[in-house]
C-alpha cells in the first residue's frame, strides 16, 4: 500500500473513532479489520490494484450509508465545489458560449479586466496565446483551462469583431473576478422590488445589502425574494440575511446533535428591511440555507411564503480535511427552525429512494395539488406570533401554494430547452442582429414594451431544431408556442443586456411570481388566511 493510501485510510479511521468511547486505543477491532484487509490486498492480491481508488470508494460508500449528505470529496472536487460559494475566481472576466465551434463572448463582466480593455459582447476569441482555439475540439473545460489563471498573470487573445476584417490583439492581465449570487434584481413598480438569489455564497450578503439599500433610497416598501431552485450554501450567510428582515433578539435557527451541543443563532438590530411587506418564493429545489431563511421568516410571521414545499435538507456538515487536500463532509447536527421544526426530510430508506424523492412527489401529485401533501399530527407546530399551524417533518410548506405549471410544456419544448437548442439559436440570432436590435430598441424599457416575437422567428427556430433532429407536431407547437415566444424574447434580452432583464420578461408568465405580486397587492386578505 503506497504512502498516500495509508495516510488516507489512517486519517479516515481516526476521524471515525476520534469522538467515540474508544479514545484510549488507536483503533477498535472493526477499524483494524479494514486496515488489515487493505494490507492483505496490497501484499497478496493476484493482480495489481489501484488502492487510491479503492480507498476513496470505500469512504464514499461508507459515508453514503450513514446519511445522504455525508460525503468524501477528492482534492479536485473540493476546488470545484468551493468556487461558487467563495464568490470569485481568477481569470479574464467574460461569460461565453461556444457557438459554431467558436468562443463567443456573451458579455464581459462589469469591472473585470476584459471590460476595461474594451472587449465587447459578440466578440469571438480566435487565438489564445497565438494558438488557434476554433474547431470541433474546443470545449468549455478547455476554454476555462486556457483563460483562467493566477491573478497578475497575462494571457494574449486575438478577437474577431463583426465590422472589422483583421483580428484585434489583447493582452489581458488576469484578476479576481466576482461570482454574483444574485441573478436578478429590479423594480416591479414604484413600491415593490424583486431579488432572485441563486445561492448563499460569501458575497451574497454584500450583494443583497447593496440592493436593499438601493431599494430603500428608491422608496421601495415591498420586497419579493425569489429562492426557487436555490440549493443553499453558507449557514452564516443565511443567518445574516434573515437578520436583515427580523428585528433584534429573535432566534433564526438552532442546531443540535449527539456530539454537538445546541447552538442558537439570534438576530441583531442591524436589519435593513425589518418593516414592509416581504414575500419569499420557494419550490422543491429550495434547500438548506434557503429553508433556514424561509423557516425563520414563517415562524416569526414576518412574511408570506409562496410556492411549493421545499427540498428538506436539514443536516449540518462539518468539513474534515486530509493531508492531500481531500475532504470529508461529516454530518454532525440537524437544523431546527425557531418553532422547533426539523427541516430534514426522512432518509431511513435507501439512498436511491432518498435521491428519487422529488420524482415521487411529482408522481404522487404533490407538486400539482396541496391536498396531496401528507402532514401527520406529530409534525404540527405553531408560529411564534400569530400561532398559525405550520409543519415540520421535511422542508418548509408554503403559506400560499402554487402548483407546478405544466400547461405550456411538451416533449418538444423540453428538448429545445434541455438540449440548449433554444439558447444556441438565440445566441446566433442576437449575434447577427445585435446592431439592428440596439438601434431599434435603444434601452431595455423600450424593448420590453415594444418587442414582439413574430411567427417568422419561431419558424426559423423550428427549422434550426430540425437540423438537429428535433421535430414537433402541429399540436405540440401550438401548445408550446406562447412559452417559446416568451423565452425567445427573454433570451434576446439576456444576450443584449443581462440576467435581470431575462427574468423581468420571463417572470411575467411565472405563476409563483404572479402569485407573489397578488399577495403583495392584497396583503390584508392573505394575512387573514395565514
Amino acid at each position: 500500500m503506497n504512502y498516500k493510501s495509508r495516510i488516507l485510510l489512517i486519517s479516515f479511521l481516526l476521524l471515525l473513532i476520534g469522538s467515540t468511547a474508544v479514545k484510549a486505543q488507536l483503533f477498535n477491532e472493526q477499524s483494524l479489520k479494514i486496515f488489515k484487509l487493505f494490507n492483505w490486498i496490497d501484499s497478496y492480491y493476484v493482480d495489481s490494484v489501484n488502492l487510491d481508488k479503492i480507498s476513496e470508494e470505500v469512504m464514499r460508500n461508507m459515508l453514503q450509508k450513514m446519511d445522504p449528505h455525508s460525503a468524501y470529496i477528492s482534492k479536485e472536487e473540493v476546488a470545484e465545489m468551493n468556487e461558487p460559494l467563495q464568490g470569485n475566481f481568477e481569470g479574464i472576466g467574460v461569460t461565453f458560449n461556444i457557438l459554431n465551434d467558436t468562443i463567443l463572448i456573451v458579455s464581459p463582466i462589469v469591472g473585470g479586466p476584459s471590460e476595461k480593455l474594451g472587449i465587447r459582447a459578440g466578440d469571438r476569441i480566435i487565438l489564445i496565446d497565438n494558438v488557434n482555439v476554433t474547431g470541433k475540439d474546443i470545449s468549455n473545460k478547455k476554454v476555462f483551462s486556457k483563460l483562467r489563471g493566477k491573478k497578475g498573470t497575462t494571457v494574449k487573445v486575438d478577437i474577431k469583431r463583426h465590422e472589422l476584417n483583421q483580428l484585434i490583439p489583447f493582452s489581458i492581465v488576469r484578476d479576481k473576478i466576482p461570482l454574483q449570487s444574485v441573478d436578478a434584481s429590479y423594480k416591479i413598480n414604484s413600491t415593490t422590488g424583486y431579488i432572485r438569489l441563486s445561492r448563499f455564497s460569501s458575497t451574497s450578503l454584500t450583494e443583497i445589502d447593496r440592493i436593499l439599500t438601493k431599494f430603500k433610497n428608491e422608496k421601495i416598501k415591498n420586497v419579493i425574494l425569489d429562492l426557487c431552485g436555490n440549493g443553499g450554501g453558507y449557514l452564516d450567510v443565511a443567518v445574516d440575511l434573515a437578520d436583515d428582515f427580523l428585528d433584534a433578539n429573535k432566534m433564526i435557527v438552532y442546531t443540535k446533535g449527539i456530539h454537538s451541543e445546541k447552538k442558537e443563532y439570534i438576530s441583531t438590530s442591524k436589519g435593513l428591511f425589518e418593516k414592509g411587506k416581504l414575500v419569499l418564493m420557494i419550490d422543491e429545489g429550495s434547500a438548506s440555507a434557503s429553508e433556514i431563511l424561509a423557516g425563520a421568516i414563517q415562524d416569526w410571521d414576518r412574511g408570506i411564503i409562496v410556492g411549493r414545499r421545499s427540498f428538506g435538507k436539514g443536516l449540518v456538515q462539518r468539513p474534515f480535511t486530509f493531508p492531500d487536500g481531500a475532504m470529508v463532509r461529516l454530518t454532525v447536527a440537524r437544523y431546527y427552525t425557531p418553532s422547533g421544526r426539523l427541516i430534514q426530510k426522512p432518509y431511513n430508506e435507501s439512498y436511491e429512494s432518498y435521491s428519487d424523492e422529488l420524482s415521487s412527489r411529482y408522481r404522487s401529485g404533490e407538486l400539482l395539488d396541496k391536498k396531496k401533501i401528507i402532514h401527520p399530527d406529530s409534525v404540527k407546530y405553531f408560529t411564534l406570533i400569530n400561532k398559525r399551524v405550520v409543519y415540520g417533518g421535511g422542508g418548509i410548506t408554503p403559506d400560499v401554494f402554487v402548483p407546478l405549471d405544466t400547461t405550456a410544456y411538451t416533449t418538444y419544448s423540453r428538448k429545445l430547452i434541455s438540449g440548449a437548442v433554444l439558447n444556441s439559436f438565440t445566441l446566433e440570432y442576437t449575434d447577427k442582429s445585435r446592431e439592428f436590435l440596439l438601434r431599434k430598441y435603444a434601452d431595455f424599457t423600450i424593448f420590453k414594451s415594444n418587442y414582439l416575437t413574430d411567427d417568422n422567428l419561431v419558424s426559423e427556430l423550428v427549422k434550426f431544431a430540425e437540423k438537429q433532429s428535433i421535430t414537433c407536431s402541429e399540436a405540440e407547437l401550438s401548445q408550446s408556442k406562447p412559452q417559446i415566444a416568451l423565452l425567445l424574447k427573454a433570451y434576446i434580452a439576456r444576450d443584449l443586456w443581462g440576467l435581470s432583464e431575462f427574468f423581468e420578461i420571463y417572470n411575467s408568465s411565472n405563476p409563483g411570481y404572479v402569485k407573489a405580486i397578488e399577495v403583495i397587492n392584497n396583503w390584508e386578505n392573505y394575512l387573514e388566511k395565514k
